[in-house]
């Protein structure tokens, strides 16, 4: 397959428990894998359209995290089975890789440059641990949750959920995504991983005792336009991992763009 005159290579691994992970390549320079946050994969969202940016400058790898897309998944989940899928695509990649990740994907590079993971370099874009810790003002079991209604296959009301009463946004949001039907399909497809979410995320609290071990480089970034409670969970992640650098990306929303991302990703991976 080609793109933008890069060939690109599709590949399958299989992790610590003997899950595959589906993995694409695209590029040609040192090895940069993309971690994807909620709902997204190789088919949708924001990574092909960024390795396909960088990939003049990096041999970009991005993958379907288990779940989700064409990689499998083994019962029962835990974060250290993703952290073995996030280590099993770096070795892939040769090892020793530069990471971004985004979203909830922020969160799951974070929690395996943590737990050891060999990478060079890390970047996180908004790593959102700032979830709605009540439903109506009484503490939720959001996890429990959303299982409940997976059991129903209700996947539909698991996005909602997940983005209004987890997420915060707008009760008008998802209702708007189901009239865009690739969109809706997408998230819908793969809602059955959002319990995993919910793990990866430490219940949208920092986990700031072990982000303090992290001690390879790093550099926190966060749009100028986000929410407070966004942007307070990327200081805090900053101040937290050791020596980290935090960077306000001036115009950006946590739809980041390539034309702001990019440059940033070149610029501290430049070493």
């Amino acid at each position: 397959m080609k793109t933008k005159n890069h060939e690109t290579t599709i590949d399958d691994v299989r992790s610590a428990d003997g899950t595959t992970i589906s993995i694409e390549r695209i590029g040609h320079g040192p090895a940069l894998v993309l971690v994807d946050g909620a709902f997204c994969g190789r088919s949708f969202g924001p990574a092909r359209a960024l390795a396909q940016e960088l990939a003049d400058s990096f041999s970009v790898f991005f993958y379907d995290r288990r779940g989700r897309g064409d990689s499998g998944d083994t019962e029962p989940y835990a974060v250290q089975r993703e952290i073995e899928d996030l280590a099993a695509v770096i070795e892939h990649a040769g090892g020793n890789a530069f990471v971004y990740g985004i979203s909830s994907g922020a969160a799951l590079a974070l929690e395996a440059a943590a737990a050891g993971v060999p990478m060079r370099r890390l970047a996180t874009y908004e790593a959102p641990y700032t979830g709605v810790g009540t439903v109506g003002g009484v503490p939720a079991d959001h996890g429990a949750r959303l299982k409940a209604l997976l059991a129903e296959d209700k996947r539909g009301a698991m996005v909602s959920y997940f983005l209004v009463k987890m997420i915060g946004v707008p009760a008008f949001v998802p209702i708007m995504l189901r009239f865009i039907p690739g969109v809706w399909k997408s998230q819908t497809a793969s809602a059955n991983t959002l319990p995993y979410e919910t793990d990866v995320l430490n219940d949208f609290v920092a986990p700031t005792d072990r982000l303090s071990t992290i001690s390879i480089p790093t550099l926190v970034m966060v749009g100028q336009k986000a929410a407070l409670p966004m942007s307070d969970a990327q200081s805090l992640v900053a101040a937290t991992v050791p020596n980290a650098k935090h960077r306000i990306l001036e115009g950006q929303t946590h739809q980041v763009s390539n034309a702001a991302m990019a440059p940033e990703l070149r610029a501290f991976f430049s070493v």
